[in-house]
């Protein structure tokens, strides 16, 4: 082996020496210019317990006929979009918005307006349990399956 500093063949050992951030093998005269590390103690690995089931928590989402709950469920208490607005501290222009179709309420908007408006606005939707899938298509693409590895 070669000393990275001055090429000179190293006899013996190589030292591990840092200098300026990166860690070199130098000759022994060479070792001087760095800080002399220590040889790193091989990490004994430990066994990882196996992965227990994921399982995904029931989300919610907002019903598809929202705008139509909203507004019905805002004229039977007798108030305009800005009386609700003003409820639920949103401008006037998301409430038209969202009774109007063209904006989805987010799940916190959602959740205020069932409170106010004693609807119900949400429903729970669960995810496919990850458990029933197999290894394979839990596993997305990776680039092994995507390249073409050539062997020499």
């Amino acid at each position: 082996m070669r000393c990275e500093i001055c090429g000179k063949k190293v006899v013996g050992t190589p030292v591990r020496v840092k200098i300026e951030g990166s860690v070199m093998q130098t000759c022994q005269e060479c070792s001087k210019f760095g800080k002399v590390q220590k040889e790193p103690q091989r990490a004994i690995r430990k066994r990882t317990p196996p992965r227990r089931p994921r399982y995904k928590e029931p989300s919610n989402e907002v019903l598809e006929d929202f705008n139509t709950v909203i507004r019905k469920a805002r004229e039977k208490m007798g108030w305009s979009r800005e009386d609700l607005a003003e409820k639920v501290y949103e401008k006037v222009s998301v409430i038209g918005r969202v009774e109007s179709g063209k904006m989805v309420p987010d799940i916190k908007l959602a959740r205020k307006l069932e409170k106010i408006l004693n609807v119900s606005l949400l429903e729970k939707v669960e995810d496919e349990n990850l458990e029933d899938k197999g290894p394979q298509k839990i596993r997305g693409a990776t680039i092994g399956d995507i390249a073409f590895i050539k062997k020499n």
